[in-house]
């Protein structure tokens, strides 16, 4: 047996996955966690059996096998960057509260920008894990030059260049993942908008209360009406539009490159949102159903909801923006609703390339 000393962000599944042991293993030498959802604090010491389990399961495209977080994003990135050096980039364009990087990528080289982001809310992480590892098999696909689900990678990205923040909400999705202890910097005031409960599966704010999908200068004021008017774990829009260091962060992507159209990942409900008060281009609907056709999630004109990214990007560009709900249940979804996601969201991705 040897001890491990718990990491900011870490959780059981995932101390189990990289020790190369099953969670239920790790459960067993250590009985006062009493199920895989308990958060584990940084600097607790685990106990980890000193045997590997080689018949562990290994993450493989479609699997999802413990929760996916910033560190884990940082991994990821470093580890492409240093596969695909001339094919990727990554850069960092903002920090969120806590001062975690917000990490953009780069894909192309063509005239053409389209913009994908995931991660806005902290509940909905696996949309995080869905952009990285789309790109991934992007990448690998480039590499090798061999078709991707009959789409030729290489010629597309002749023509345009992908730009990828797969998680805009990293402290928010950290809170989700690891809880609230004590010498995290936003203790007091987390415990107090969550009213002292101390899980946090239903938080899907940033670090300080603010909703980052309704903070859009787009029918905000009419969305504050009907929003709790102080930091709360959901549908707080902030004392003003663009408040959040997050929110900032990617409003001054969006004006810096010319995107022709936007592609947001949101969970839950398998549905894909296209318009905004009618000022979305005609051509909107027709990209919709093509999205649609490539995943077999259901088209929607309107959310009937205002001050979403895609919101304002319909109304200030003019331009398409589209909202992904993936996957179906309640938020933080289970792992096992990976595979569905995968499935269902692999080509729409790639179809999203080629509208």
């Amino acid at each position: 047996m040897k001890t491990y000393i718990a990491g900011q962000g870490d959780t059981l599944r995932k101390i189990a996955y990289f020790h190369e042991i099953s969670p239920y293993s790790l459960l067993k030498v250590n009985p006062w966690f009493t199920s895989l959802q308990d958060y584990v604090q940084p600097n607790t010491h685990v106990w980890i059996p000193t045997e590997k389990e080689p018949e562990t399961a290994k993450e493989k495209p479609g699997s999802c096998l413990y929760e996916f977080g910033p560190k884990d994003l940082a991994m990821k990135l470093s580890m492409l960057q240093a596969l695909y050096p001339s094919r990727l980039s990554v850069k960092t364009i903002g920090e969120s509260v806590c001062h975690q990087p917000i990490y953009h990528m780069k894909i192309g080289k063509g005239n053409k920008h389209i913009f994908y982001s995931g991660g806005w809310h902290a509940n909905e992480w696996m949309t995080s894990k869905f952009l990285v590892d789309w790109v991934e098999e992007v990448l690998r696909a480039l590499y090798s030059e061999n078709l991707l689900y009959d789409y030729n990678l290489s010629q597309i990205f002749e023509s345009i260049t992908l730009h990828v923040v797969p998680m805009v909400n990293p402290d928010g999705i950290e809170l989700v993942h690891q809880g609230v202890y004590d010498g995290h910097p936003f203790a007091q005031t987390v415990r107090h908008i969550n009213r002292s409960v101390e899980r946090f599966d239903h938080w899907s704010a940033n670090i300080r209360g603010v909703d980052l999908n309704h903070q859009w200068p787009a029918g905000w004021e009419e969305e504050n009406l009907l929003s709790p008017q102080k930091p709360w774990p959901r549908h707080f829009g902030g004392p003003h539009p663009l408040s959040e260091p997050e929110v900032k962060a990617i409003y001054q992507l969006t004006n810096t490159y010319p995107f022709q159209h936007v592609l947001t990942f949101h969970s839950q409900g398998q549905l894909i949102y296209w318009g905004y008060r009618h000022k979305e281009p005609k051509e909107s609907e027709e990209m919709a159903r093509k999205l649609a056709v490539k995943s077999s999630y259901t088209p929607v004109h309107t959310a009937e909801s205002d001050a979403g990214y895609k919101d304002w990007f319909i109304q200030d560009f003019k331009r398409p923006g589209f909202t992904i709900e993936i996957g179906v249940g309640q938020n933080p979804l289970p792992l096992s609703a990976y595979e569905e996601i995968w499935v269902n969201n692999v080509e729409l991705a790639l179809e999203g390339l080629v509208l």
